[in-house]
């Protein structure tokens, strides 16, 4: 039996997320009282009705401080009784769900007279403060849309062979900000930046122009190979402590050209080691396999 607790700030996709699970064959509820997961786990999960082996349920910041904070030592309770239970946590940054609530015109469920829809915000992340620290995956959705968070969720959480590491490398911009999922974060700004060059400047790491002009710096392939060292390593050690998800952020100045590059490059090489690797290219907005070809075939 399998049981996923979806949570995370209003507006960052909680809903879309379910909608998705869902889909493919999950029993859903949303908006669940904290209080009544207990309950409602051994009057469904437990009783061996196979409309419950697969069930996923939203949790959301309109419980209580004390209540969210019991949830994380009840999902290790179940952990321990055998139940295959998973946190997944959506979040988005400030800017991103001031621009989604203004579009919707929606109320934040937890803004009162006179609090500013910022200060809401502010709150409900102290509020599921303790939801962050047990989630087994936290998705950052700032830069995605509704059909990229649903073919992401499915990928990582529906498709995902149990016992098996989800891996996934993201590529980023700097200057649009540090993605909020990723568990390393490396730093390619130092490496000649195809921009300057105005013939290259228009196109992105997956077009062959750029891959040539990159494949012939060594101050590039060195960093890949210490990159892949570090991914290598990493992923050995939380497999070994049955970690399940992992994600690996790849940044450049803008996210197009080094930061992609990198990504469809360390995508090869682990593509038959990690099986299922995902990668995501957030400045493009892309989400592939690493079997997925870019544009341009390699020699």
């Amino acid at each position: 039996m399998r049981l996923i607790v979806v949570s995370g700030l209003s507006g960052a996709g909680k809903s879309v997320a379910l909608n998705a699970l869902e889909d493919t064959g999950f029993y859903c509820i949303d908006n669940m009282p904290a209080a009544m997961l207990a309950p409602f786990i051994s009057h469904t999960v437990r009783n061996g009705d196979p409309a419950y082996q697969r069930t996923a349920i939203g949790l959301d910041a309109r419980n209580t401080e004390a209540e969210i904070s019991s949830v994380p030592a009840m999902i290790e309770e179940l952990k321990r009784s055998g139940i295959r239970c998973e946190v997944l946590f959506l979040l988005a940054s400030d800017d991103e769900l001031l621009r989604r609530f203004a579009e919707t015109r929606r109320r934040h469920p937890l803004s009162r007279e006179g609090m500013a829809l910022r200060e809401a915000i502010a709150l409900e992340r102290r509020v599921l403060e303790p939801m962050v620290y047990a989630a087994d995956l936290v998705l950052d959705t700032s830069r995605m849309g509704i059909h990229e968070l649903r073919e992401l969720v499915v990928r990582r959480l529906e498709q995902r062979s149990a016992g098996q590491l989800s891996v996934s490398f993201v590529s980023f911009g700097f200057k649009h900000g540090l993605p909020g999922d990723a568990d390393f974060v490396f730093d390619a700004r130092t490496l000649p930046n195809p921009y300057w060059d105005t013939a290259l400047r228009g196109l992105t790491g997956r077009d062959e122009a750029v891959i040539r002009y990159l494949d012939a710096q060594p101050s590039v392939r060195r960093l890949i190979d210490d990159f892949a060292a570090f991914i290598a390593t990493r992923a050995s050690e939380h497999r070994a402590a049955n970690r399940r998800y992992l994600t690996f952020a790849i940044g450049c100045t803008g996210g197009q050209h080094r930061s992609v590059y990198i990504v469809e490059r360390l995508a090869e090489r682990f593509a038959a080691e990690l099986p299922g690797l995902l990668v995501r290219h957030n400045a493009l907005q892309i989400t592939v396999t690493a079997a997925t070809p870019s544009s341009a075939s390699r020699p």
